[in-house]
C-alpha cells in the first residue's frame, strides 16, 4: 500500500464510488434523472463522504486505516471549492481507499466498505429527518 500514490487512488476511487452510488439510487426506484441526481448528491458530496468515513473508520483493517491516514495527510496542490479543507481531506481519503480496493480487485471488501458508508449516511439522514 505504501508505494501507491494516494492522489491517483482517489482519482479512480471517486469514479468507482460514483458508480456504486448511482446504482444504489437507481435501486430505490426513481426513473427521473433529476431526482436520481438529487438523491446521489448527499452521498457523493465531500461532507457526506467525510461523515461516512469517520463513522466506519474503526471497522477498517489496520492497513486500511494506515492508507486512509496517509491519504488524509497527503499534501495536495489543489484547493477545495466551497468545502472545508479538513472535510475535503477525509473525503479524498475515502476515495483513495475505494481506489485501492478497486485496483487490488478486492471486490468483496469494496462492496462491504461502500455498503457501510451508504448505511452510515442513510442512518444519519433518518436521524436528521426524525425517523
Amino acid at each position: 500500500m505504501r508505494e501507491m500514490n494516494t492522489t491517483a487512488l482517489a482519482y479512480i476511487g471517486d469514479a468507482v464510488y460514483e458508480v456504486y452510488i448511482r446504482k444504489h439510487v437507481l435501486e430505490k426506484g426513481s426513473v427521473h434523472v433529476d431526482v436520481l441526481h438529487q438523491m446521489a448528491v448527499g452521498y457523493v458530496r465531500a461532507e457526506g463522504q467525510a461523515r461516512a468515513l469517520k463513522t466506519i473508520f474503526d471497522r477498517l483493517k489496520p492497513e486500511e486505516q494506515k492508507l486512509v491516514k496517509r491519504a488524509r495527510n497527503h499534501k495536495s496542490s489543489s484547493r477545495p471549492k466551497n468545502t472545508d479543507p479538513k472535510i475535503y481531506k477525509w473525503a479524498t481519503a475515502l476515495e483513495a481507499l475505494i481506489g485501492y480496493l478497486y485496483i487490488q480487485e478486492e471486490q468483496g471488501r469494496l462492496d462491504e466498505i461502500i455498503g457501510w458508508a451508504i448505511g452510515a449516511l442513510e442512518e444519519k439522514q433518518e436521524e436528521t429527518q426524525g425517523g
